[in-house]
């Protein structure tokens, strides 16, 4: 059974693509050992994404 991490106290950090205007807004999270947490910056309490670390790493370097 996998635990799912408490989120209530994660430090979220913008990205810094986001649209200043309120649209495509991406915040993560750090300090979750093997995953990133990903939510809607304009939906702050709905649900995040748990990304494996590996492929955040991934999908970053494919964006550079």
């Amino acid at each position: 059974m996998r635990h799912t991490p408490e989120l209530s106290a994660a430090r979220w950090h913008k990205s810094s693509h986001s649209n200043s205007n309120g649209g495509e807004c991406v915040e993560v999270a750090e300090d979750f050992p093997g995953f990133v947490p990903v939510r809607d910056s304009k939906n702050p309490h709905g649900p995040a994404l748990l990304i494996p670390d590996v492929a955040w790493t991934a999908f970053v370097e494919s964006l550079k």
